[in-house]
C-alpha cells in the first residue's frame, strides 16, 4: 500500500512539473487561433451556425489529434522513456535494419537498455514488407530523409514559436491601449532578445516557477472561457455535436476548408509534448493532459465561440476582446495580459530546449556540423546550451518578427511546420506498429487510415498559406534538411573510405619489427571512427613519418542508437571504444579511467589470465588539492609490436572470472572522492610472462580534408567540396575532447570520396 501511495504521489509531482515544460505552447494557442482560422473570405459568414461550426471543428481536432491519437498510441512508442522523431528512428533501427547511421556492430546489442522489456517477441521471422525495405537502400535513404526533414520542422518549429507566442501575448496592448503596431512589435523584440540572451545562465533558479505559472494561466483563460459562456451564448454547448461540422462545410464550401490552416493552430504544441517526454513518464503527461489541460482549452474555445457568436466584429482581437473589462472585473484584463506574456516566454523557453536537444541527436548521430554543447553541473539533468544554436535562432526569430509583423502570417507559418511534422510521425507510427510492437500489418493500416487522412486535410489546406507566410516554413525547412544530409553524406563517404582502407590490427602486430618504426618513449592516443582496424590516418602518418610512440591506444567514440547507456556499460578496452546514447550529455568531469574498462585479451585456454596481467597498466591518480596517491588496474591490449599474430578472444563483461575479480579489486581500490584529478600510467607490480611486455610498458589527432574524386560528378563536387567543406569551420575533435594543445599532433590527410 505504502509502495502504491509512493507511486502515485511520484507520478502526481511530474504532472505538476510537466504544466511547465511540456504543456506551454499548446496552453497559448487560444491567443491566435480564431483570429487566424476566420482570415480571408470565411470572415463574411457571420453566423452563430458558422461560429459553432468552427468550435466545433477546433473540439474534435483536439479530441482526435491530441487526445486519442497522441495520449493513447504515440505515447506508447517511447524509447526508453525518450520521446520524439528521433526516439521513433532509433526504435526503428534498433528492431530493424533500416539503420543509416554509422559504425554499428553487434556487440552494441548487449547494452542492457538496448531492448526493452516488451521486446521478447523481437525473434519472430521477418515479414516480407520487412524485408523489402532492409535490402532497398533508397527505401532506407527515404526513411532517413523523412526524419531528417522532422527534425528540421523542429528547428523550424524553435525558430517560429517564440515569434507567434510573445507577440501574439501583447497583441492586446493594441486593442485596449493607444499604442501603436510598430511599438508593440518593438516590445515583442525587446522581449526576445531578453529571452534568448539569457539562455546561457540556464533555467535552474527560475525554473520552479514554470509550472505554477502555466496552471495559473490555465485555470484564467478557463474561468474566461466558462463566463463568456453564461454571458453571451450558453446554447454553445451544442457545437460539441459534429452535426455543426457538416453544417459548417455546407454552408461554406472552399471557404471552410481554406479556414482549416487556422484551425490546425489549435494543436499545435501536441508534438512537443512526445519530444519532452524523456523529462516526465506517459502516466503523469497523461493525467495532467486529460484533467487539466484538456478541460481548460475546451472551456476556452468555447466560451471565445460564444462570445464571437454574438461580437463579430472582434475578430481580430478575439481573446482579449473576450475578457470581461466593465461591471465588477474591470482590472481582469492586465492580470490575464501579464499571465499571457509569462506563459508566451516559458512556452518559447521549452521550444527553444527542445531545439538544443534535437541538434544535440543530430550532432551526437553524425548529421550535423559540431556545435559547443555546453551543460553545467547545477543546471538539471539532460539540460544543455548551444551558444551557435542559440545567437541563430535569435536572429533569425527577430527577422521573422520585424519583417512579418503581422502574427496571422506568422501563425500561419507555424501551424504549416507543426502539421508537417505530425504528419511525418503519422508515417513513422505504422512502421513501430508493425516492426517494434510485432502487431499485423493491418492494425498499421488502420492507423494510417484512421489519422492519416484526416492530417492530410489539414495538411493540404495549411499548404495553401505558402503564400501567406507559410513560406518561410518552406525555406527553412529545406536548408536544415539540406544541411543534416549533407553532412550525414559526408560523414557516411568518410566513414566507408577508411572502412575500406584501414589495415588489420593483426598485420601491425605481426609485421611491428619489420616495419623500421623508430618507438618513442610514451603513450600515443589516436582518436579514430572505426570499431576495428588500423585507420588510414595512423599508416599515412607512419608512411611520411616512420616513428611514434611505443604504447598506441586507439580511441574510438561512437554514438549508438539508445538515449541513454548505463555508466558502467559505456566503455570497453581494446580501442577503447566510448559508447553514448544519441541524449547522454558528456560532462567535463566525465573520466574515462574512472569506469571499468572491458578487457579484450590476447591468448586463449589457460593462456588467458596471463596475456590479460601484461597488458594491465596502473594508473596513479594524483589528486590536485590533497596530494593523496591511488591506483587501479586498467587493461591496454593495444601494444604495437608487443605480440605476434594470436588470436584475439573477448572477455565479456558480465561472464568473465577475470573481469569479476579485477572489478572487485578496482571497486576497494576507488574511493569516494570527487575532485579533478590528474593521471599517469605505469606497469602494474606483477610477473611478466612475456619480456617483451614489460620492456616497452616500462620504455613508455588527426584534421583531414575531404575531396570528391576528380571525375565525381558536379553534384557531388558541390556537396563534398564545398558544403561539406564547411565542417573546418566547426569546432575540432580536439576542442571538444578537451586535449591539451601541447600534447596534441594533428596529421593532415586528403580523402578523395
Amino acid at each position: 500500500m505504502a509502495d502504491r501511495r509512493d507511486r502515485c504521489t511520484h507520478v502526481l509531482f511530474l504532472a505538476y512539473q510537466s504544466f511547465g515544460l511540456a504543456f506551454g505552447d499548446l496552453s497559448i494557442s487560444p491567443l491566435y487561433v480564431y483570429k487566424c482560422a476566420f482570415y480571408g473570405g470565411l470572415r463574411h459568414y457571420e453566423t452563430e451556425d458558422t461560429m459553432f461550426g468552427a468550435f466545433s471543428l477546433i473540439f474534435w481536432t483536439i479530441t482526435l489529434l491530441s487526445l486519442i491519437k497522441y495520449m493513447v498510441f504515440v505515447l506508447r512508442a517511447d524509447d526508453n522513456g525518450e520521446g520524439g522523431i528521433f526516439a521513433l528512428y532509433a526504435l526503428l533501427c534498433r528492431h530493424t535494419r533500416f539503420s543509416l547511421l554509422l559504425n554499428q556492430q553487434a556487440a552494441d546489442e548487449e547494452i542492457s537498455t538496448y531492448y526493452g522489456p516488451g521486446d521478447a517477441n523481437r525473434s519472430l521471422p521477418s515479414s516480407d514488407f520487412k524485408r523489402l525495405i532492409e535490402h532497398n537502400k533508397r527505401s532506407k535513404t527515404a526513411l532517413l530523409l523523412l526524419v531528417l526533414a522532422g527534425t528540421s520542422m523542429v528547428i523550424t518549429i524553435g525558430v517560429l514559436t517564440p515569434a507567434v507566442s510573445v507577440s501574439s501575448s501583447i497583441d492586446g496592448l493594441v486593442a485596449n491601449t493607444n499604442l501603436k503596431h510598430s511599438t508593440v512589435v518593438m516590445i515583442a523584440c525587446a522581449l526576445l532578445v531578453g529571452l534568448f540572451v539569457l539562455q546561457h545562465r540556464g533555467t535552474n533558479k527560475v525554473a520552479f516557477l514554470f509550472a505554477p505559472i502555466m496552471i495559473l494561466w490555465l485555470f484564467s483563460i478557463a474561468t474566461v472561457g466558462l463566463y463568456n459562456i453564461f454571458k453571451w451564448n450558453p446554447s454553445v454547448y451544442k457545437a460539441l455535436s459534429p452535426h455543426y461540422i457538416y453544417k459548417f462545410f455546407r454552408d461554406t464550401g472552399k471557404e471552410g476548408w481554406l479556414s482549416l490552416g487556422g484551425i490546425l493552430l489549435c494543436i499545435t504544441g501536441t508534438e512537443a509534448i512526445f519530444a519532452e517526454l524523456g523529462q516526465f513518464s506517459a502516466k503523469s503527461v497523461r493525467f495532467a493532459f486529460c484533467c487539466v489541460v484538456y478541460p481548460c482549452l475546451v472551456l476556452q474555445y468555447m466560451g471565445q465561440a460564444a462570445f464571437l457568436s454574438k461580437n463579430f466584429s472582434a475578430l481580430l482581437t478575439s481573446f482579449y476582446s473576450s475578457i470581461p473589462t466593465k461591471h465588477l472585473l474591470n482590472p481582469f484584463f492586465w492580470p490575464v495580459l501579464m499571465m499571457a506574456m509569462l506563459a508566451a516566454m516559458v512556452a518559447s523557453q521549452a521550444v527553444i530546449f527542445a531545439t538544443f536537444s534535437i541538434v544535440k541527436q543530430c550532432y551526437a548521430l553524425g548529421c550535423f556540423p559540431r556545435v559547443k554543447i555546453v551543460h553545467k553541473p547545477r543546471w538539471v539533468l539532460g539540460q544543455i546550451y548551444i551558444p551557435e544554436i542559440n545567437w541563430l535562432l535569435m536572429v533569425l526569430t527577430l527577422t521573422v518578427t520585424i519583417g512579418f509583423r503581422d502574427t496571422r502570417h506568422i501563425a500561419f507559418a507555424f501551424g504549416l511546420a507543426c502539421m508537417s511534422l505530425a504528419f511525418v510521425t503519422i508515417w513513422l507510427m505504422p512502421l513501430i506498429i508493425n516492426f517494434v510492437w510485432n502487431r499485423h500489418l493491418v492494425f498499421s493500416i488502420l492507423f494510417t487510415i484512421l489519422f492519416g487522412t484526416i492530417e492530410l486535410v489539414f495538411v493540404a489546406s495549411s499548404w495553401t498559406k505558402i503564400p501567406h507566410g507559410g513560406w518561410i516554413t518552406i525555406l527553412l525547412s529545406l536548408l536544415f534538411t539540406f544541411t543534416t544530409y549533407v553532412w550525414h553524406y559526408g560523414n557516411r563517404r568518410k566513414y566507408l573510405y577508411d572502412q575500406h582502407n584501414k589495415v588489420p590490427m593483426n598485420t601491425i602486430l605481426t609485421r611491428g619489427p619489420s616495419l623500421g618504426i623508430v618507438k618513442v618513449p610514451g603513450i600515443g592516443l589516436i582518436y579514430t571512427e572505426l570499431a576495428s582496424g588500423v585507420p588510414a590516418t595512423f599508416t599515412h602518418f607512419l608512411t611520411n613519418l616512420p616513428a611514434f610512440y611505443q604504447v598506441v591506444v586507439f580511441i574510438c567514440s561512437k554514438t549508438v542508437p539508445i538515449p541513454y547507456i548505463p555508466q558502467k556499460e559505456r566503455y570497453r578496452m581494446y580501442r577503447c571504444i566510448i559508447r553514448t546514447g544519441y541524449k547522454d550529455v558528456n560532462k567535463d568531469g566525465d573520466d574515462f579511467e574512472d569506469e571499468f574498462i572491458q578487457l579484450e585479451s590476447e591468448g586463449s585456454g589457460s593462456n588467458r589470465d596471463r596475456s590479460a596481467h601484461d597488458g594491465r597498466l596502473a594508473v596513479v591518480k594524483t589528486s590536485n588539492k590533497f596530494g593523496t596517491r591511488l591506483s587501479r588496474s586498467i587493461s591496454d591490449a593495444n601494444i604495437a609490436g608487443s605480440s605476434s599474430s594470436r588470436s584475439q578472444t573477448t572477455v565479456r563483461n558480465s561472464k568473465s572470472p577475470v573481469l569479476k575479480r579485477l572489478k572487485a579489486e578496482y571497486e576497494q581500490e576507488l574511493p569516494k572522492l570527487s575532485m579533478k584529478r590528474r593521471f599517469q600510467f605505469r606497469p602494474m607490480d606483477t610477473t611478466f610472462t612475456q619480456p617483451q611486455v614489460k620492456e616497452e610498458l616500462f620504455d613508455l589527432v588527426e584534421t583531414k580534408d575531404v575531396e570528391a574524386k576528380r571525375n565525381s560528378t558536379y553534384a557531388k563536387q558541390l556537396v563534398i567540396d564545398v558544403a561539406y567543406s564547411l565542417r573546418k569551420n566547426c569546432r575540432s575533435p580536439a576542442v571538444l575532447l578537451n586535449i591539451p594543445h601541447i600534447c596534441l599532433i594533428k596529421v593532415g590527410m586528403n580523402y578523395y570520396l
